[in-house]
C-alpha cells in the first residue's frame, strides 16, 4: 500500500505550506493589529485568519469557502461535497481552554451531524483543531498553533487531497489544553443557551462516551465526565460496568460492535487521567483491572498508557 509520501501533491502541497508560511503569519499580525488598539479582536478577524490558512498556505480556493451555512460559521465544500465544517470564536477565546474548546466542538459536531459532514474543527485564529467524527466520538485529525514561526507538516491532512484520506498516525495531533481553566465571562465560547444538555442528566455531548448525532440527545449514552471536561468519580466505573459487565442488571444498549474500541479508549484516558489504571496504581479497583484486559484485547491499551 502507498503512504502520502509517494503522492506528488502531498509534496506539492508541503512546499505551499513552507513557501507561504511568512505570508501566512505576517497577513495575521496585520489582521490581529486591532486587538492591539482596542483590547479585544471580533470573531469576524479569526474567521479571515482561518481562511488565510486554507487558502494562502493550503490549496482551498476561495470559491470553495462557505460562510453561515445553518449556523456553521466555514463549511468547505468542492464539487458540491461538503469536508469540514469549522466553529470559530474571537481571538484568544478558546487557546488551550478545555471548558470553551469542547463547547465549541459540541457545537460544530451538531451543525456537522445536520449537515452529515465527517469532520469538524475549532478555531479563534491562534489554534486550531481539527478532527473526524467517527464511532460515536471524534478522531483527531489535526492540531497546530497558527501563531508558531515554523509551519506544521500536518496541515496536509487538511488539504484538497489530504482531507477524504484517513490519517493513520495522529499522535501529534492531540488535543493539547488546560483542564481546569474557567472561562472569562468575555471570552465566553458560546452564548448562553446555545449549547444543547441532555435533558436527563443535563450534560452536553462531549460527557458522553458514545454519542451517535450530537444534534440528538438520545442517541447519547454512556454519562462519564463532568461538564468541565473533568472525570465524574461517581460514573465512570458505572460506565465501564454498563460496557463490560452488567450495572444493576442491564448492560448498555444501541453501541454498535465496531464503536466498542472506541468507546473503552475513551473511558480509559479518562481513568489514566485520574491515575487510577492498574499500570498506575498497585491497587486498582477491579472495574479498572477489568477495562485493562478489555483494552489489552482491542489492542488499544498501549494508547492509554503513552498518556500516563
Amino acid at each position: 500500500m502507498s503512504s502520502i509520501e509517494d503522492l506528488a501533491s502531498y509534496h506539492r502541497c508541503l512546499e505551499r505550506i513552507h513557501q507561504t508560511w511568512g505570508i501566512f503569519l505576517e497577513r495575521r499580525r496585520g489582521r490581529l493589529a486591532q486587538e492591539e488598539r482596542h483590547g479585544v479582536a471580533a470573531e469576524k478577524v479569526a474567521e479571515n485568519i482561518v481562511e488565510d490558512l486554507f487558502t494562502v498556505v493550503l490549496d482551498w480556493q476561495l470559491a470553495d469557502l462557505n460562510n453561515q451555512v445553518q449556523h456553521a460559521d466555514l463549511l468547505l465544500s468542492r464539487l458540491g461535497i461538503k469536508y469540514l465544517l469549522l466553529e470559530v470564536k474571537h481571538p484568544n477565546a478558546l487557546v488551550w481552554n478545555r471548558r470553551a474548546v469542547e463547547s465549541a466542538l459540541d457545537q460544530a459536531r451538531r451543525y456537522a451531524a445536520e449537515q452529515k459532514v465527517g469532520c469538524v474543527a475549532v478555531s479563534d485564529g491562534v489554534m486550531l483543531y481539527a478532527a473526524d467524527v467517527e464511532h460515536g466520538g471524534i478522531r483527531d485529525r489535526v492540531f497546530v498553533s497558527l501563531e508558531s514561526s515554523n509551519p506544521a507538516d500536518q496541515l496536509w491532512w487538511l488539504s484538497v487531497h489530504g482531507i477524504y484520506r484517513q490519517r493513520p498516525d495522529v499522535e501529534d495531533a492531540a488535543l493539547r489544553l488546560l483542564p481546569d481553566v474557567p472561562i472569562d465571562a468575555g471570552l465566553s465560547a458560546a452564548p448562553p443557551g446555545v449549547d444543547l444538555l441532555h435533558p436527563k442528566y443535563k450534560l452536553p455531548a462531549h460527557c458522553f462516551a458514545y454519542v451517535e448525532d450530537a444534534a440528538d440527545p438520545r442517541t447519547w449514552k454512556l454519562p462519564y465526565l463532568l461538564a468541565d471536561g473533568r472525570p465524574d468519580g461517581a460514573r465512570l466505573p458505572k460506565a465501564i460496568q454498563a460496557v463490560l459487565s452488567n450495572y444493576r442488571g442491564t448492560k448498555v444498549s444501541g453501541i454498535p460492535d465496531r464503536a466498542i474500541p472506541d468507546v473503552l479508549a475513551r473511558l480509559g484516558k479518562a481513568v489514566c487521567g485520574i491515575g487510577k489504571m492498574p499500570f498506575q496504581s498497585g491497587d486498582a479497583a477491579p472495574v479498572y483491572n477489568q477495562l485493562a484486559a478489555a483494552l489489552d484485547q482491542v489492542g488499544r491499551l498501549e494508547e492509554i498508557k503513552r498518556l500516563a
